[in-house]
């Protein structure tokens, strides 16, 4: 694995998402089966782990399967944090399972008009449930994931019984979790997600879409306990790698004593010097000097071709440069045509899906002076064009 890339893991719920299912797709993608039994074991709680392979629709997936002779948990928040307080796992994870089971308890408090420390778990505070927990924060970490992400969630229609009567679907729990996340009606009945899967990839992701590339190392299966002839009954997981995010260089100099008429050519070399962006904005210099500031922004690994540059083609004496971060948008570049001339257009994806779209300036100007029209009027016109050309 590229020691520069980071690990991340991409939840895939099409069919929804519980507890059970995120255990068996991290087992899919390399947990091993014998840590989660010794996890178990080590957690105080008598029940043994079983996993077994099943075929879910086409698809074969890892189903957990916990047992316990518990035969019904009437567990406190309290109790449950004395639990993760001495689970064999690292302190984050344990940080994030207190964190996952607090929210199910001020959901459940909500929706029941009582506080937290009151509420009675019953099915997420049984044995299969706190292992489930448990176990998905403790695996990532064992498998060393930096990042979690997901795709929209599918919740289900219909009715479930639970220990507080029967609820219409999705349960109001699991709903209430959801918040902030994607999701959609995958018009399927019966419950899809569950509140333990709601609220581990709440506090796993926090509603995080991948908008960014990714190269795929595994992929795998969870299944759900049923197996219904409507839809494969599982969960799928990416396990992938992320590039870093771009290390660029700012670099700047003072200077005050070259004409401003020259600055169009010394920002043209350093264009073709290989700068991203080049901007100039006045500064006012020792003993009451008006002078001009130079920034660049370059790619690290053009570093020193910029700075060649700028002390080649500026008066400049000296340059101080310091490293950046850089968060861009998906992005893409196509070519239409408008009135014989080749406009390129750049398209970029902002989080919530929408796309902007933005024509290239140079292209405008070209075909604006080749018709002898202006530019501005140029520009409306494509963007119009682009318009009707969208699917509707």
């Amino acid at each position: 694995m590229n020691s520069a890339a980071t690990r991340c893991l991409i939840f895939d719920p099409f069919s929804g998402i519980s507890g059970d299912m995120m255990l068996g797709a991290l087992i899919d993608v390399g947990l091993p089966p014998e840590w989660l039994r010794q996890l178990t074991d080590e957690i105080g709680l008598d029940a043994e782990v079983e996993v077994v392979s099943v075929e879910r629709g086409a698809i074969t997936a890892r189903h957990v399967r916990i047992r316990s002779k518990e035969r019904e948990a009437h567990r406190n928040l309290a109790d449950i944090l004395e639990i993760i307080h001495e689970a064999p796992i690292n302190q984050s994870s344990r940080d994030l399972a207190a964190s996952a089971f607090r929210r199910l308890a001020e959901v459940e408090g909500a929706i029941h008009g009582t506080s937290p420390e009151r509420v009675h778990f019953h099915e997420v505070g049984a044995v299969d449930a706190i292992v489930d927990i448990l176990g998905v924060v403790g695996g990532i970490s064992e498998l060393g994931i930096a990042a979690c992400f997901t795709r929209p969630v599918a919740i289900g229609r219909g009715w479930v019984d639970s220990a507080h009567g029967r609820l219409p679907l999705p349960a109001p729990a699991t709903l209430k979790l959801l918040e902030g996340l994607p999701v959609y009606d995958a018009e399927l009945e019966g419950e899809l997600t569950t509140p333990t899967g709601a609220v581990l990839l709440a506090a796993l992701t926090q509603g995080q879409e991948l908008r960014r590339t990714f190269a795929p190392l595994r992929s795998g299966f969870g299944a759900g306990t049923r197996n219904p002839s409507s839809h494969p009954n599982c969960l799928r997981v990416v396990l992938a790698e992320l590039e870093p995010i771009g290390r660029l260089c700012m670099m700047q100099a003072d200077i005050d004593d070259m004409s401003p008429e020259y600055l169009p050519a010394l920002i043209d070399a350093l264009c073709d010097a290989g700068a991203i962006d080049v901007w100039t904005h006045p500064v006012q210099m020792k003993k009451g000097r008006t002078g001009v500031r130079i920034e660049l922004l370059v790619d690290e690994s053009r570093r020193q071709p910029a700075a060649d540059a700028l002390l080649a083609a500026s008066s400049t004496i000296g340059l101080r440069y310091f490293r950046v971060d850089r968060e861009v948008l998906p992005r893409t570049t196509e070519t239409v045509e408008w009135r014989g001339f080749p406009i390129r257009v750049k398209s970029s994806q902002v989080p919530g899906g929408h796309v902007r779209r933005k024509v290239e300036y140079q292209d405008v100007i070209h075909a604006a002076r080749e018709l002898g029209i202006p530019p501005l009027e140029v520009r409306q016109e494509i963007e119009r064009q682009l318009s009707h050309e969208q699917p509707q």
